[in-house]
């Protein structure tokens, strides 16, 4: 089958940025006086939840604790990108070959991730070999009302770059990101982060048989 267009579906999918983001959490709650601190194993257990803000917002809820949970993040986020600043961005295996193999095929890409533009910024303004420019879909926070695992930023990006479902693939790393796009009826290629191996993906996900490469642009319908 011909495809028409790629979609990697989360900031895990282009960069491993698990730990990086759990250490910026722990700082903003240090920042805030709370006594949280998020380990590496909890960490796994919350991300199985999409949406920072969400995550503080229930973890709060959790421990009867009231915090304002817009004003950590924001802290989060400005921990995340002073730590991008002094570590760097490295792309993941793969994922610069195959965004080329599908621009030189003429594929429309998208980057449809449901987190804040200024995250998005931050990673596609230091990544090397991935660029901006490179996507013709971003998706952020504020074009949906639902996130992830809701299929809404899916059909977003369908609706934008008027593909129809069947004739894209998507490429998500954590199963409940990949639930978001098998519910908007397109193919997804499991590519788990560093916190999501050994994690089940949802039945209909593509599971390919060794690393990222532009051969999986020729996978066969999930369903076939």
């Amino acid at each position: 089958m011909t495809r028409k267009a790629l979609f990697f579906g989360a900031i895990g999918t282009l960069a491993e940025t698990s730990d990086m983001q759990r250490r910026a959490f722990n700082a903003a709650f240090d920042d805030a006086g709370l006594s949280w601190n998020w380990g590496e194993t909890e960490y796994r257990e919350l991300l199985k939840k999409p949406g920072g803000k969400r995550r503080i917002e229930d973890y709060a809820r959790a421990r009867a604790q009231t915090v304002d949970a817009a004003d950590i993040h924001a802290r989060k986020v400005a921990h995340f990108k002073k730590i991008v600043a002094e570590e760097g961005l490295e792309p993941r295996d793969g994922v610069v070959d195959l965004i080329t193999a599908a621009k030189n095929g003429g594929l429309k890409l998208g980057f449809v991730t449901s987190t804040g533009q200024e995250q998005i910024d931050l990673i596609l303004g230091n990544l090397d070999g991935i660029e901006a420019s490179d996507f013709d879909y971003i998706g952020e926070r504020g074009k949906v009302e639902n996130g992830k695992p809701a299929p809404d930023i899916y059909l977003d990006a369908l609706s934008t770059l008027s593909v129809n479902a069947q004739d894209a693939v998507a490429i998500e790393d954590t199963p409940e990101s990949a639930m978001a796009a098998l519910a908007a009826g397109i193919d997804c290629i499991a590519f788990p982060g560093g916190d999501a191996h050994g994690r089940d993906f949802p039945d209909g996900a593509i599971i390919p048989d060794g690393p990222l490469t532009p051969d999986l642009l020729n996978q066969p319908q999930a369903a076939e």
